[in-house]
């Protein structure tokens, strides 16, 4: 199924414009307020109470939201097979996770046209983890394992997709969005925190403040020259995490 940005804006997966003048504010206010319960930049939707405990990680991450420069929440989640994966197993490695949603129009353009096109399997064969998370809700759009074992097959995808269903996980990273993007060091810090570029179409067409930069590459490249990360976070774009009331 082809995804564009008219599709996302269907779906009501677009940042909305700020206000023009004082007079239209209310206005405005409402038209966010309506269009913020799907996809937002920013904002969660069922994500208005205290984080729900860890039912399905074996390890309880820290409240959240995780910060730069700080050890990165530690947790354990399965993967579609069962799998069990425990960052701390991984310590060592430099570790990127990705928030995932199989039904959300920004994930599948990053996915099939954008910079999430080849960016997993270009860093896994130079060693580093990537890991995508899942944390949409039991009947909430994008946790059907079906769905999201089809995404991994369109994507031609090669790492885990983890299980996340409480949110616990996700809440302790405070993501956002999906797609979300965090670094995690060789030493388990978080060293970044927010969009794969600067294009927010999800194509990579619409790159702002000049040429398009894929904020990830640009982490572990510093990374690997054994430098601090120029830009340690971004703001996330694309289509809010679908987490349950907890």
């Amino acid at each position: 199924m082809a995804f564009s940005l008219a599709s996302a804006r269907v779906a009501g997966c677009y940042e909305p414009a700020m206000p023009p003048s004082r007079p239209l504010v209310s206005r405005w206010l409402a038209g966010v307020i309506a269009l913020s319960a799907g996809c937002s930049r920013g904002g969660t939707d069922d994500a208005k109470t205290a984080p729900a405990a860890a039912a399905s990680a074996a390890v309880a991450p820290a409240a959240g939201p995780a910060e730069i420069g700080a050890k990165a929440p530690d947790f354990s989640l399965k993967d579609l097979d069962g799998h069990d994966v425990h960052l701390a197993d991984l310590r060592g490695k430099t570790v990127v996770l990705e928030w995932f949603n199989p039904k959300c129009p920004f994930v599948n353009m990053a996915h099939t046209k954008g910079s999430l096109k080849d960016t997993a399997a270009r860093h896994t064969a130079e060693g580093v983890v990537w890991l995508g998370v899942d944390s949409a809700a039991p009947g909430k759009q994008g946790h059907d394992p079906a769905e999201i074992r089809d995404a991994v097959v369109r994507f031609g995808l090669a790492h885990p997709i983890l299980v996340d269903e409480n949110g616990a996980v996700g809440r302790a990273y405070g993501a956002t969005n999906t797609p979300h993007l965090f670094v995690i060091d060789r030493n388990g810090i978080l060293v970044y925190a927010g969009a794969i570029d600067n294009s927010p179409d999800g194509e990579g067409q619409s790159p702002q403040g000049g040429p398009l930069v894929n904020y990830v590459d640009a982490a572990l490249s510093d990374l690997a020259a054994g430098r601090a990360v120029r830009t340690p976070r971004t703001k996330a774009y694309g289509c809010g995490v679908k987490y349950g009331s907890s």
